[in-house]
């Protein structure tokens, strides 16, 4: 595997792959890498010749009583990970390459609408640090096809807008959420739990699932069942930023019966905040 710290030496060894008329996939992360990232990696190996994997803490997704000081940084060990499935090149830059005039003096990318609900009202300004980092990445790096991760359900439908919006020729392909044993969602902010808010977390995965079979059986009084899936999570500990049932594309209320929806949770344990998602089709 190859380990890239700067942009020019990125760059250069993307040229080769491009000389010899072959594909790349990126797979974005944050580092701290888990199954979930794996996997993003392994489907990467479905749809191109090369994969590209970045690990970058980006400072301007952080709001400002954030944990950007404390996120879990483990780059040996990630390293470890990534060379052993065999991924191509890993790309690992510094703040200073990629922001060179500082995060808050540079140029940011801002997708409306979409990025003012759920987790955009919750952190204000976190997703134009999303899309201004993916889209330096893209432009960087020029590959043929992004891999995402769904657990991040909004942010995959931002970045798919941005992308349409601003035309840019990548395939983004979102990857289901791969879980562990008892449903909790795999993140790296798992490893902030304590030992009884592990035993806690899966009542989230748990509570979504019943709201899905509610829906699916018929029910369609979303308030009602949002109201009391929030008492649910407040009855097992949890302190809900939005529990929300919305159409896919738009993650707006649905409307006219919409058949594609999606259940989306935010909700913080103790100081961690954990989100995850159930999406239902034909309804």
């Amino acid at each position: 595997m190859l380990i890239c710290t700067s942009i020019k030496q990125l760059q250069d060894a993307l040229a080769s792959f491009r000389l010899a008329h072959q594909s790349v996939a990126l797979v974005p992360t944050m580092g701290n890498l888990h199954e979930g990232h794996l996997q993003l990696v392994h489907t990467a190996k479905k749809h191109a010749d090369a994969v590209l994997v970045t690990i970058f803490v980006n400072p301007t997704q952080f709001g400002a009583n954030e944990d950007l000081d404390n996120y879990p940084r483990t780059l040996a060990e990630d390293i470890d990970k990534l060379d052993e499935i065999n991924t191509n090149i890993l790309f690992t830059p510094s703040v200073e390459d990629i922001y060179p005039q500082g995060g808050s003096h540079s140029t940011n990318v801002h997708v409306p609408q979409l990025t003012n609900l759920l987790c955009g009202a919750a952190r204000p300004g976190h997703f134009d640090g999303v899309t201004t980092i993916v889209n330096k990445l893209f432009n960087m790096t020029q590959v043929d096809v992004a891999i995402f991760g769904e657990k991040d359900f909004q942010q995959l439908a931002v970045i798919r807008r941005m992308v349409t919006d601003l035309n840019i020729p990548i395939n983004i392909i979102g990857e289901p959420i791969v879980r562990e044993q008892d449903g909790l969602a795999m993140s790296s902010r798992n490893g902030y739990l304590s030992t009884m808010e592990r035993d806690i977390a899966p009542q989230l995965y748990k509570i979504l699932t019943s709201v899905k079979k509610q829906i699916v059986e018929g029910g369609t009084d979303y308030n009602a069942i949002e109201t009391a899936a929030k008492k649910q999570l407040i009855d097992n500990g949890f302190k809900p930023d939005y529990f929300s049932i919305v159409d896919q594309e738009t993650l707006a209320p649905p409307i006219n019966n919409a058949s594609k929806l999606v259940i989306l949770v935010a909700a913080h344990l103790g100081t961690t905040r954990l989100i995850d998602n159930l999406v239902i089709n034909n309804a």
